[in-house]
């Protein structure tokens, strides 16, 4: 987050961010939890793994558990195109990374444009919601990424990493 001052002497916070959709929705992280942004690579199915799990990528000598996001969402399962890629972030110490549609740009908003979730916006859980925000004709859904799984799904990640490793 970086603070700017106004003229008028107050403080205004920003959050800078990267924008990605899943499905029609347009989605965005805090860049601080951004390791990095990949295109699809092929995916190492692993047996018995949580829902949504489509598999793990060696990253550079780690192992990383891949979550398609569409699952997670309750969407249908993404058919991977051109412009679907993996973005590798940091959630409660694991390094997961997050199958998307597309990746569309970093943002720098001020805060003060977010507002809370109203309820049934989406068709996703509201505690994956940070917050949201109106950008031109866009709709920005702010994810909370420590909310995303749940520390049994958390645990059999950080199981599975270190048994694969």
């Amino acid at each position: 987050m970086q603070q700017n001052s106004s003229s008028n002497g107050q403080t205004t916070a920003q959050l800078q961010l990267v924008s990605f959709t899943v499905g029609d929705e347009l989605f965005a992280v805090d860049i601080l939890s951004v390791q990095e942004i990949n295109r699809m690579m092929s995916l190492t199915k692993v047996p018995q793994s949580i829902d949504g799990i489509e598999g793990v990528i060696n990253l550079r000598g780690r192992i990383i558990p891949v979550l398609d996001l569409r699952v997670q969402f309750g969407l249908v399962p993404s058919e991977l195109s051109e412009e679907s890629r993996i973005i590798v972030v940091e959630v409660q110490g694991n390094t997961i990374g997050f199958i998307v549609d597309s990746v569309q740009q970093v943002l720098l908003i001020d805060r003060s444009i977010i507002e809370p979730t109203p309820q049934m916006t989406t068709s996703i859980d509201s505690s994956y919601v940070d917050g949201m925000a109106k950008l031109d004709d866009d709709l920005l859904i702010l994810l909370n990424l420590d909310n995303l799984l749940s520390p049994e799904a958390l645990s059999k990640l950080s199981s599975m990493q270190r048994t694969a490793a």
